[in-house]
């Protein structure tokens, strides 16, 4: 008889032993998603960007066989549902209107981050046993703290297809991915385009790098303490406009400036040397993630130039792909096509279960559409438009 999976909640990440964790969230050593790593995580716990007052509280689950680690999960308890970017508003407001409490809830996420990738951790040699642990534990843990669902969001295509076997609710939406089928040079990119999206590009790049400065990449030890706080500025200019309160703390950028520096892709326009404006990414082994962007001073076509083409530049020239986070139809002219993404959802009270089912029965046709619809209209010429990896 096999010695059985033990299913664990713990206090946050940081509670829990990097080395076991890593081998987890990155079992073959390729760092192919960095915002899974036990660095990451633990410095929005560190941060207070979580946890305390922001009603993200960490309760990581892991599974254990016979004493050794083999599959974790970033699990917290939430009541609300801000900084998630899969938006399940309407059936809290739909399950407190029929006298429920949507609130709390359990969510298996990293935090502030439409980033795609796996959620159930699994090590190696692990997969099958230990995402089906997590995912069976996750639930169990909903369910005995009387929370009214679980959702596990931007999952793999391939978690999603074995939690939905596992009883779970299947969720699809769509982003745009800038994909990579071997470009030489931008120019190589544009020459896939129409000849209106090709000349629109160019006079956009032009127009941008003409705001009256230079624009800079900085990776590594590159990026000084000085970036960092023109950053901030940035970021939180940017998120009072779009959220009220920005998410993540002063203290996170300086955390992740000095253990992931490496992991880090920031883009500064500076004028007179001094930065008007700046894009931070996130590296992985296949993908370079675009995250945050703000600016001080308005110039046309530099938020373009800085999110977007820069990060194009960069992707070519290390052979990634692009992920510019959730939302945004102006991408698309831009060479970012639409995507579908995927999440898992288990509700508890069993009516309430059915009629979201029923919901994403007919939203998953709906997105299938919108993405067909998007698709032809991409900036692409045809036969040109690279698949996903």
């Amino acid at each position: 008889m096999s010695t059985p999976v033990t299913i664990t909640i713990h206090e946050g990440v940081a509670a829990i032993d990097a080395v076991d964790w890593d081998r987890c969230a990155d079992p073959d050593g390729a760092h192919e998603n960095p915002f899974l790593s036990h660095r990451f995580l633990s410095a929005l716990e560190e941060s207070g960007s979580v946890g305390g007052r922001t009603d993200w509280t960490p309760r990581p689950i892991v599974a254990t066989r016979g004493g050794a680690v083999i599959g974790v999960a970033p699990l917290y308890i939430k009541h609300h549902s801000q900084g998630e970017y899969v938006f399940d508003h309407s059936w809290a407001h739909a399950f407190e209107r029929a006298g429920g409490s949507y609130y709390p809830k359990a969510l298996i996420a990293v935090p502030f981050t439409p980033a795609t990738g796996r959620r159930l951790l699994a090590a190696q040699g692990h997969e099958a046993e230990a995402t089906a642990a997590l995912a069976q534990g996750a639930v169990q843990v909903a369910a005995e703290h009387d929370l009214s669902s679980l959702h596990i969001t931007f999952c793999t295509e391939a978690e999603a297809i074995a939690g939905e076997a596992l009883g779970l609710m299947r969720r699809t939406s769509q982003q745009y991915h800038w994909e990579n089928p071997g470009y030489r040079g931008f120019e190589d990119f544009l020459a896939a385009l129409s000849s209106r999206k090709r000349k629109a590009i160019r006079r956009e790049r032009t127009e941008a790098q003409d705001f009256g400065g230079e624009i800079v990449q900085l990776r590594g030890d590159a990026i000084k303490p000085h970036h960092w706080d023109a950053f901030w500025h940035f970021y939180q200019d940017t998120g009072s406009r779009k959220w009220g309160t920005p998410y993540l703390t002063r203290n996170f950028f300086e955390l992740i400036g000095a253990s992931m520096a490496d992991d880090l892709l920031l883009v500064l326009a500076l004028r007179e040397g001094q930065p008007v404006a700046g894009a931070l990414n996130f590296i992985g082994s296949k993908t370079l993630y675009g995250r945050y962007w703000g600016c001080l001073e308005h110039h046309p076509f530099l938020h373009f130039e800085l999110c977007y083409y820069q990060a194009i530049d960069f992707a070519i020239a290390h052979g990634l792909r692009v992920e510019a986070g959730a939302q945004g139809e102006h991408k698309l002219a831009r060479g970012y096509m639409p995507a579908e993404t995927h999440s898992l959802h288990w509700i508890g009270h069993p009516d309430f279960r059915e009629a979201v089912a029923q919901f994403l029965s007919k939203e998953r046709r709906a997105v299938d559409h919108e993405i067909e619809v998007l698709t032809s209209y991409g900036p692409f010429r045809r036969g040109e438009v690279p698949e996903q990896d």
